[in-house]
């Protein structure tokens, strides 16, 4: 399971969907995706993105991680 979020990954929709699958034992394969956190830049919004990867790319990257 990969949670992409748009924002900060610590106290998310991530963290809160980890919560229910501790809560109920279910052992899944599972990542968050999303800023990590870090002093601010600004820019375009293609260079944040990509600054923060938050790119199709990057996302991608996360999923093929988790499935090794």
């Amino acid at each position: 399971m990969v949670i992409c979020e748009h924002h900060g990954v610590i106290g998310g929709l991530g963290s809160a969907v980890a919560e229910v699958l501790a809560e109920h034992g279910i052992s899944v394969p599972f990542r968050r995706h999303g800023v990590v956190e870090r002093f601010g830049q600004v820019g375009s919004p293609h260079f944040l993105q990509k600054e923060y990867g938050l790119t199709a790319e990057a996302v991608c990257a996360t999923v093929r991680g988790l499935l090794g």
